[in-house]
């Protein structure tokens, strides 16, 4: 089955059953080392998994690793240009679950990206980027601790497909050609738009089927929080784009008032259902014209329309989520992409899970990571219904590489994501309880010692914090 590698003698495969992982007490999990700084920061996580597993679980539970090669230690072993060979391709589908270090975007070889490539391969559609703070770590902003958020950015569509053309060429001539001449023309609220003839031209497909799978997902992370933190945001731009955008956010809503109706909520079914708790006799159109500002200056058509929706949410769910019982349920809400991006600055403590599609995610995850931090504390997860890669958020600085200098969190708290995913939550909560005291007792590595005040000196090895979040176990 391999050419180069073999897997441990001893341990068992993660299986999926309906999307979720049925996991042994000794599964196999594939690693990749990465690039550059990976050859410090994998061997310290390791560390911090093996011990967590071992202090959580007394020996009942154990990983057997098994490495396999990506990025240019894949190349030293199976030649030029294999940054992603076959033989980790079919370890990771065989063992569903895998976790890696920062990989270099191969040059020359054909590949765009690796990260990129091993989602689209393994469907992995949902990339989801927890980002909270953890106390005593250098922050822009004032108030980092009221930023608790979870953010599922959907991977696999919109600009991520990467379908396009270059200006000039024979094909973008022809479909502006198309565009302008027939497509454009051909509907009414398009006006007299143009493209311009010297434009490249993309495509942005956002599909219902893409849409609704990314939020189930955020939707069922969302049952698993404490009540207070149990909201799901769509995150869209769809005053603007309202077939691709606008769409995902109709998508998600439809999804979770079908799917998930007796879990769920919407903001604005309950402003409905609060107006009638407070006033029981108040009637159809003056509840409308309460969840509708501009109400009165609608046409008559619209107001049927705001009238027919309230009456038809009383009619569906007053049963079952009137009288308060509302609050107990899953809150799912929209933002427009602009506004959530301050909104997550000014109030932070108001969101919780951010669900989006791949370029406002792309954005929004980044300056939530900096917000409790920056990347190097950032962890990552990639998804799909048959198999799962975690992975560090941070590129592979291979200037600091063999140096023993470079923060290991990112892939650390990678591996906490893992273990929740596995559902082994005490070795996960022990990790995450390392971390924090070991940041809030000041021992971190360079990149945020120096951020500290007073600065640390000196700072710790990447090795050594490997071992101050153990001694804090």
């Amino acid at each position: 089955m391999y050419e180069k590698i073999t897997p441990p003698t001893t341990g068992e495969r993660i299986t999926f059953l309906d999307g979720e992982p049925k996991v042994p007490d000794n599964p196999i999990v594939p690693f990749i080392r990465g690039d550059g700084t990976g050859v410090d920061i994998w061997p310290a996580a390791q560390k911090v998994f093996d011990a967590a597993v071992e202090a959580a679980y007394g020996g009942k539970r154990k990983i057997s690793w098994f490495k396999v090669y990506a990025g240019d230690e894949a190349c030293e072993l199976y030649g030029t240009y294999q940054y992603l060979p076959q033989d980790t391709l079919t370890a990771i589908k065989e063992y569903g679950v895998a976790i890696k270090g920062p990989l270099t975007t191969p040059v020359g070889g054909g590949i765009r990206s690796l990260n990129v490539a091993l989602r689209q391969i393994f469907d992995l559609y949902a990339c989801i980027r927890p980002c909270r703070y953890y106390s005593g770590v250098p922050s822009p902003h004032k108030t980092p601790e009221k930023l608790d958020v979870i953010i599922y950015r959907e991977n696999t569509e919109d600009i991520y497909l990467g379908i396009e053309w270059r200006e000039g060429t024979e094909i973008a001539d022809k479909l502006i050609h198309i565009l302008n001449n027939d497509l454009i023309p051909a509907t009414p609220e398009h006006g007299n738009k143009q493209i311009r003839l010297d434009s490249g031209i993309g495509i942005k497909p956002i599909s219902k089927t893409g849409s609704q799978r990314l939020v189930r997902r955020a939707i069922k992370q969302a049952l698993l929080l404490p009540k207070n933190k149990q909201q799901v945001t769509l995150v869209h731009k769809g005053n603007i784009m309202k077939y691709t955008e606008g769409a995902f956010r109709d998508w998600g809503y439809e999804l979770a008032t079908s799917e998930f109706r007796a879990e769920c909520v919407t903001e604005r079914e309950s402003w409905i259902l609060s107006n009638k708790e407070r006033k029981p006799d108040i009637s159809i159109e003056d509840n409308a014209r309460k969840i509708d500002p501009g109400y009165d200056a609608l046409t008559e058509e619209k107001k049927a329309q705001v009238c027919q929706e309230v009456e038809a949410v009383l009619n569906a769910i007053w049963e079952t989520h009137g009288n308060g019982k509302w609050k107990e349920k899953v809150m799912v809400n929209d933002r427009i992409a602009d506004s959530i991006f301050q909104q997550i600055q000014t109030r932070p403590d108001e969101y919780s899970i951010l669900a989006t599609m791949n370029l406002n995610g792309d954005y929004l995850s980044d300056a939530a990571a900096a917000i409790v931090g920056g990347l190097g504390m950032g962890p990552g997860a990639n998804i799909g219904d048959d198999c799962a890669i975690f992975e560090a958020t941070h590129g592979t600085a291979p200037k600091h590489a063999g140096l023993d200098r470079i923060n290991p969190g990112s892939v650390i708290l990678s591996g906490v994501m893992m273990f929740e995913f596995l559902g082994w939550q005490e070795a996960a909560d022990l990790i995450k309880k390392g971390i924090g005291g070991a940041i809030s007792n000041r021992q971190v590595t360079y990149d945020l010692a120096r951020l500290m005040e007073p600065p640390v000196e000196p700072p710790l090895k990447c090795s050594e914090f490997a071992q101050a979040v153990i001694d804090r176990f």
